[in-house]
């Protein structure tokens, strides 16, 4: 997996060519325009990626994963046989970024920790279900299965959230994002499907806005998800928490502007989450092998090139340079750990 301190800080883009963005690569491929392909005018076979002037993808998938023991691998080929979409190979994948924060969770039994946070008392059990895929049951979780249907939605073209975290006590619904907005708007705003009429009119009592309202607004996807999580949680007598996970430069009125439109109360909650607030409670760890790998994907994962050819780091980016706390291009273990320091500093404020 190549980070920040492997790529090259600028690379150079000419009208017919671009160049590795691997540091001491030389290979110059033909450049991409518009949709990106995978094809091998643009392959660059020393490093396995393929390249146009903003990014790169790897040929193999799992160069983009931390994680990838036999049973990660499984896991992971069961849910991308059903999974409607993915981009896991690309730079930029938001879904790469939420395996690997969210398998290591998993893996390492933290999430009961992490989920016990949000309700305020220890949960004794944590099942979390990746792009909809229970490994239970080797297919659609089965409550989310019952919502889309009670809610006029095909199983094939559901609402799909990219974490589902059933506990004793909460329902979780998590929605991540990198570069993407929450903005989203259905293909046809006139088609409702059961949405105001499931679950006995459910809409009414979870919604303080119409239907119509939200959708000008572009919050189509968090509706979808509120509404069929609050029904889910209902169903199974559980709290439930639909958490917006974000870098800390973006969505910064997310809680407020989607807010507005819903009824929460103690039993259900919308939440706003930082990329970077992860790393800090990764990091606040004992630092073992596998927190500090994770730490330092996280601080050096990045976001392609921008038109200049310059390199972007995807998170501690533009709020952390605002606030004069300058990630540097290069640094030693001693330096990367005091950044640490005072980036866990600056989210405590």
């Amino acid at each position: 997996m190549y980070s920040f301190k492997e790529l090259k800080n600028q690379i150079e883009i000419t009208e017919t060519t671009v160049e590795c963005p691997v540091k001491n690569c030389d290979t110059k491929v033909e450049r991409q325009k518009k949709e990106f392909k995978r094809d091998e005018r643009f392959l660059c076979i020393k490093h396995s990626i393929y390249i146009s002037p903003s990014t790169y993808e790897y040929v193999n998938y799992q160069d983009n994963l931390l994680w990838k023991d036999y049973d990660d691998i499984q896991l992971l080929e069961s849910i991308l046989k059903s999974k409607r979409e993915s981009r896991i190979s690309r730079e930029r994948s938001e879904d790469a970024l939420t395996w690997n924060v969210f398998r290591y969770l998993d893996k390492k039994n933290e999430l009961v920790e992490w989920c016990s946070g949000f309700v305020k008392k220890r949960v004794s059990y944590t099942n979390i279900i990746y792009w909809s895929y229970c490994k239970n049951t080797n297919g659609t979780y089965p409550l989310l299965k019952e919502a889309r249907a009670e809610f006029g939605e095909a199983n094939s073209r559901g609402s799909e959230p990219d974490l589902i975290i059933e506990t004793d006590k909460a329902l979780f619904f998590i929605e991540s994002k990198l570069m993407a907005s929450n903005k989203t708007n259905p293909s046809n705003p006139n088609v409702t499907k059961k949405y105001l009429t499931g679950g006995s009119e459910w809409f009414s009592k979870v919604f303080k806005s119409p239907y119509s309202e939200i959708i000008c607004n572009s919050k189509y996807e968090l509706m979808r998800f509120w509404l069929l999580g609050t029904w889910m949680a209902s169903k199974t007598k559980k709290e439930f928490f639909l958490v917006n996970l974000v870098p800390i430069f973006m969505e910064e009125e997310i809680e407020a502007n989607f807010g507005k439109h819903i009824i929460q109360n103690e039993q259900r909650k919308f939440y706003r989450l930082t990329w970077e607030n992860m790393f800090s409670y990764i990091d606040l760890k004992y630092r073992t092998d596998d927190e500090k790998l994770l730490s330092d994907y996280l601080l050096n994962k990045t976001i392609g090139y921008n038109s200049n050819g310059k390199l972007s780091r995807a998170l501690f980016n533009q709020s952390f340079t605002d606030k004069k706390i300058v990630i540097p291009d290069t640094s030693t273990p001693e330096e990367e750990e005091e950044l640490g320091r005072l980036v866990k500093e600056l989210l405590k404020k």
